[in-house]
């Protein structure tokens, strides 16, 4: 009885909790009262395991956008490409927060953020580095994926300085790399100047199946969250596919205008989006409550939010003066809407990153404009979490934006 009265008067204060935090006006009172209840919590519900974990990583995902905006400033730059820098990942090894990058000098780069150098530099590639992924399938083992102009893919050990192992079978430029996010990113799949699609084994090094429909070359790439298989009946079905990827699908940006979507398991297209007017140089999947949505970036200035439900359009915000080369659903969210992120960012090769509010076509919120000499361009953007202390030199972690330049430096705003 006891229990349940515990259980009881935790439901409900901790409901009185999230009615705060959603109501409040300023992040300061938000972040006083997530520690206080930690605190609490810790002393007086410790039989309810990972609760503080539970409420940290709720924490984690409140940034305001209004903080961001009115205090962000450059805080970092790394200097060592000296061409463009199309691709950026971010991860952290052994509580190190680490970028990689790889560039058209043809190199793949890695850097310690918290050390502000470089700590790594691959020169195997023989023609431009299109594509950088810290590797799923290898976990914390210090590998780096890259696709290039060369036509390949490779896996570096960053920890040790070598090269593990080559895919090849694309019969043009590689572009657009990812990993599965099931089955502890086993498969990977890439996009091609060769207008194909490629899903591959990495444990075995091979290609398993070639996706043929794009009239020209696929330059982005990217594997949905769990989307058809959303109850737990269908998720005990998960493993039943081919490769494990029931309910998982990709889409694909191509310089023929479109984006289509392809189920895994069945290898087959079932959606096309038409609407751009010229090449599409980045297309993502949401998550979360835009899980069923796609962010779209193109030559013809545009970024575009797609239904996948509809098939629809539902939004397109204009005002960047040359191609998108970059887009990305940012964890920021505007002040009265807590828990729901509601602002997306693109990158331009007019040298801007502009910030919008999904709700509305017309409201660009910010925007950051790049060096005018030293970066001539954005072509790839990535948002991090990096530590600072605070005013009472308490460690916490705020949402950076790093980006990639067209002349080579790699800067963070924050």
């Amino acid at each position: 009885m006891q229990r349940y009265l515990q259980n009881v008067t935790f439901i409900f204060h901790f409901k009185m909790f999230l009615m705060y935090i959603n109501s409040s006006k300023e992040e300061e009172e938000i972040q006083i009262i997530i520690h206080y209840w930690i605190r609490t919590l810790n002393i007086q519900l410790g039989w309810i395991k990972d609760f503080d974990k539970f409420v940290v990583n709720y924490a984690s995902t409140i940034f305001m956008f209004g903080t961001f905006r009115s205090s962000s400033k450059l805080i970092n730059t790394f200097t060592g490409h000296t061409n463009n820098v199309w691709s950026i990942d971010y991860s952290t090894f052994d509580d190190r927060r680490l970028i990689c990058s790889g560039s058209s000098d043809k190199t793949v780069c890695v850097w310690d953020v918290d050390n502000n150098k470089q700590i790594q530099s691959f020169n195997g590639h023989s023609n431009a580095v299109l594509c950088v992924k810290f590797s799923s399938y290898h976990n914390r083992q210090n590998v780096i994926c890259s696709s290039s102009s060369d036509k390949t893919i490779r896996f570096w050990d960053f920890k040790h300085n070598k090269q593990l192992q080559i895919l090849t079978g694309h019969t043009y430029a590689v572009y657009g790399i990812e990993f599965s996010p099931f089955n502890g990113g086993k498969y990977l799949c890439s996009g091609s100047n060769d207008s194909t699609i490629r899903l591959w084994d990495v444990e075995t090094s091979k290609s398993l199946h070639v996706f043929n429909g794009h009239e020209r070359a696929v330059w982005s790439i990217d594997i949905s969250p769990l989307q058809s298989n959303n109850n737990n009946d269908n998720n005990k079905m998960n493993n039943i596919g081919v490769i494990g990827g029931n309910g998982y699908t990709i889409c694909s940006g191509s310089y023929d205008n479109t984006i289509r979507i392809w189920d895994i398991e069945t290898t087959k297209q079932f959606n096309i989006f038409k609407g751009h007017q010229d090449w599409i140089r980045s297309a993502k999947y949401g998550s979360n409550e835009l899980i069923n949505t796609i962010l779209s970036g193109s030559s013809d200035k545009s970024v575009r939010l797609w239904d996948i439900r509809s098939g629809k359009q539902i939004q397109v915000f204009n005002g960047h003066t040359h191609w998108v080369y970059a887009v990305e659903y940012s964890p920021f969210v505007i002040k009265n809407n807590i828990g729901n992120s509601n602002v997306i960012c693109s990158g331009s090769n007019d040298n801007t990153i502009r910030f919008w509010d999904i709700r509305s076509n017309k409201k660009q919120l910010y925007i950051i404009k790049g060096n005018k000499k030293e970066d001539n361009g954005i072509i790839c953007l990535k948002f991090i979490e990096l530590k600072k202390r605070d005013k009472t030199n308490n460690i916490k972690y705020d949402l950076n934006l790093c980006y990639g330049s067209n002349n080579g430096p790699i800067r963070i705003w924050g």
